[in-house]
């Protein structure tokens, strides 16, 4: 049985269904015609809702991304169904990439309390590529649960209708008399049956319409899956080396392929000159130029790696030929818009600040890989996708097949970070598969990722608040970034393509789209702008997790520690002032509570607090952060130090709770992200190529710099819909530290993060040839 969603049966529009296609009399749905119960929910478009000087509504605040983006989601939602099987399990393929965030448990929780059954009876897959879906299959924006959260319920509710209407038949019952637990439906009389024995009975031969009364949802107060901790469903498979990522398939011929790659950033091959003399080193069986560098197939991935240091290849210059960190910066200078608030008279004060975040690398600990065959007829990929419709739409032009004939499988990554929102590596193993003739397991070198691979751009944030009288008047900032790729538009190709038209217009048509419906200052501060102006296309960039709000969130932050400054208050109680958000408050005087804001601190060490409201949430992070001498200098084994973090509290409100534990952990990865981003983590530009080259010399958090102690707080829930959380803890977490390092130093930091400009930490790796050797000495590196 398939559900979905339809407008009312009567002629004129219900004025309780207009706009929202939900009603008084329910949701609609359809079961489809299937051989054993289908189910799949359209709840239909919805309708956005619409002491201190107060400030406007900013727009996020009346609509925000997540709203932009559940939104287009729903029009296709009756084409996600949730199957129940004769074995009485439940099936649903998600469309969205699980990537660590543990969304595959938290919608089999979802599916196991609305339909009466066991978690460990609910199978969640990833759907493939399925480009009907529109814009209902893009990961992103911490918008899964939020998008996904009701049309499961829906669904996973009808199946149950369905197993109930069927059960009442066969029991010689009423449905109103039933009883579904764990998968069985009883009878007063005691008379029971099992789900996998209804399955068939409920389905139906043809596709019917079919109501539910929105009562028959589960309320919040009788959720008995939802709102408890639980581990993730692939937990076991994990640990145990049983969880299948893309290397792990095993696809028949499909032998490993690494790229050799240009010196320079986006250079490609003008010619090979011993491409013979590769092809006679052990193991490699294949070498083909694909337009970002040579292609090396073999019998292992050594064998790659022994292929791609041998070769002898003539580039062409990439895009960024001679140009550093420096360069890049004059550039955006060249293109910051003029403040708009001029300069005040004597009885105001005014504070200025400019804030620079430098260029970032998004690789996540699984490198891009993929697998793929391509034959005449046809291709097939799979791959860890964030927007699989826009993969295969661009490995079909890669390759030159109509988008029908190929297929992408979309397969659980290790870590995105916004990374695998772009299908570049499938498409360089489609584009190797079809070179060779031959089935590919493309992966690409830790190497490559920093140099070749996405980043977060580099980018000043200067803002401008005017204070009269105690109250602040004006709070400007002007945010201004090398050009933040959103080429994968909102996972359809439609549009896809309208950001990747030469003019680059479409693109920053998306970005500023997405600055204005994410970045909110939720202060009464009088009146209140934020403006986005991107440049310079010539990187590779991409929507690194929680995307502009790191930066933002920071340097605004650090002004409202300015601000408390100027008129000699208490960061914690100017805050608890100004903030116009009770839930935002609240997550704040948590965090202040539990991590003991206020104590005395050593000379040298010093507490930090920053807010961040985003995703239909709030979060908050309290740190203190030791920089002291003997604390900054101490050494570290082929690691750097700085200033150590001690102890962190970071705390969310993300509405309705679905897992406790998968919440914490989100936070916990969030708060690893912002430390990195404060401290340690850049990529350096130098003579038209990034420095770094692997984790070895990419300084992210490390364990010697997660703080020893460390709580995570998921606030009791709030509400009866869930808000998004795989991103919220990053922002706070950054702001946190960077005030803590302010106050302890003495002296606002202006660059992130704080040890970009220190001594390169490392030995800088050839870029002739590209990847370093293999390894041979692995366990002396072991600790």
């Amino acid at each position: 049985m398939t559900l979905s969603h339809s407008a009312p049966e009567s002629g004129g529009p219900d004025p309780d269904t207009a706009g929202r296609g939900v009603s008084r009399r329910g949701f609609f749905g359809y079961v489809l015609a299937a051989g054993t119960l289908v189910v799949a929910a359209d709840v239909g478009l919805g309708t956005p809702a619409s002491a201190a000087v107060p400030s406007p509504p900013q727009p996020s605040e009346l609509y925000d991304l997540n709203d932009a983006l559940t939104h287009a989601a729903l029009p296709t939602s009756q084409l996600i169904t949730v199957t129940v099987n004769p074995d009485g399990t439940a099936s649903f393929a998600l469309p969205r990439m699980e990537v660590g965030q543990g969304i595959t448990t938290s919608t089999a929780m979802i599916i196991a309390e609305e339909l009466d059954l066991p978690v460990e009876k609910v199978r969640v897959t990833l759907a493939p590529a399925r480009p009907e879906l529109l814009f209902n299959q893009l990961t992103g924006g911490s918008n899964t649960t939020v998008s996904t959260f009701t049309p499961i319920r829906v669904a996973a509710a009808l199946a149950r209708q369905q197993l109930l209407e069927a059960a009442a038949i066969l029991l010689g019952s009423t449905v109103t008399l039933l009883k579904s637990k764990a998968g069985v439906v009883t009878a007063p009389n005691g008379a029971s049956a099992t789900y996998g024995e209804l399955a068939a009975k409920a389905a139906s031969s043809q596709t019917k319409q079919v109501t539910l009364d929105p009562k028959q949802l589960k309320p919040a107060s009788a959720f008995r899956v939802l709102g408890t901790p639980r581990n993730r469903v692939d937990a076991h498979d994990i640990v145990t080396g049983r969880k299948q990522f893309a290397m792990d398939l095993d696809v028949p011929g499909a032998l490993p392929t690494m790229i050799c790659r240009p010196p320079t950033l986006n250079g490609s091959p003008k010619a090979i000159r011993n491409r013979a003399a590769v092809l006679a080193l052990p193991g490699v069986t294949d070498v083909a130029m694909i337009p970002t560098g040579v292609a090396v197939r073999a019998r292992t991935f050594g064998q790659c790696i022994d292929g791609v240091r041998a070769l002898e290849v003539d580039w062409n210059p990439g895009t960024v030929e001679g140009e550093d960190d420096e360069s890049i910066l004059a550039g955006l200078r060249r293109a910051e818009l003029p403040l708009a608030v001029p300069r005040v008279p004597l009885l105001a004060k005014q504070v200025d600040a400019d804030f620079e975040f430098m260029f970032r690398s998004s690789a996540a600990l699984e490198p891009y890989a993929a697998v793929a065959d391509v034959r005449p007829g046809g291709a097939e990929i799979w791959a860890g996708l964030k927007s699989p419709v826009v993969a295969q739409g661009e490995v079909a032009a890669a390759v030159g097949l109509p988008v029908g004939k190929v297929k992408v499988n979309v397969v659980t990554g290790g870590g995105s970070f916004g990374h695998k929102l772009f299908g570049d590596h499938a498409v360089e193993a489609a584009r190797a598969s079809k070179a060779f003739g031959k089935p590919v397991r493309l992966m690409w070198h830790r190497a490559d990722e920093p140099r070749q691979g996405r980043v977060h751009p580099m980018a000043t944030s200067r803002i401008r608040a005017t204070i009269l009288a105690g109250t602040v008047l004006t709070f400007e900032q002007r945010h201004t970034s090398v050009e933040t790729s959103f080429r994968h538009g909102l996972g359809d190709l439609f549009t896809s393509i309208a950001t990747k038209l030469p003019t680059g217009l479409g693109n920053l048509g998306v970005a500023e789209t997405v600055f204005t419906l994410s970045q909110e200052l939720p202060y009464d501060f009088g009146v209140v702008t934020q403006t986005l102006t991107e440049t310079d296309q010539r990187f590779n960039t991409g929507s690194m997790r929680n995307v502009y709000s790191p930066d933002v969130a920071c340097a605004n932050e650090l002004v409202v520690d300015m601000l408390a400054g100027a008129l000699g208050k208490d960061p914690l109680a100017f805050r608890l002032e100004f903030l116009k958000n009770d839930r935002v408050k609240a997550v704040l005087r948590k965090v202040a509570e539990v991590g003991g804001w206020g104590r005395k601190m050593a000379p040298g060490t010093a507490q930090g607090i920053a807010i961040h409201k985003e995703y239909k949430g709030a979060s908050a992070c309290l740190v203190e952060i030791d920089c002291r001498p003997e604390t900054v200098n101490r050494k570290i084994r082929d690691g750097v130090a700085g200033p150590r973090v001690t102890k962190a509290v970071i705390a969310i409100d993300a509405g309705l709770v679905l897992n406790p534990r998968g919440l914490e952990a989100q936070l916990m990865g969030g708060f690893a992200d912002g430390l990195a981003l404060a401290l340690t983590s850049s990529v350096h530009l130098k003579d038209g190529h990034f420095l770094e080259a692997s984790w070895d010399n990419y300084f992210y958090t490390r364990q010697w710099n997660i703080p020893p102690d460390f709580t995570a707080i998921a606030m009791p829930s709030t509400g009866e819909q869930p808000g998004g959380a795989g991103e919220a803890g990053v922002a706070p977490s950054v702001a946190a530290v960077a005030c803590a390092y302010a106050r302890a130093t003495g002296k606002v930091p202006k660059r992130f993060p704080i040890n970009h400009d220190d001594p390169i930490g490392f030995e800088v790796k050839p870029f002739v040839p590209p990847v370093p050797a293999s390894p041979t000495d692995g366990l002396n590196r072991t600790y």
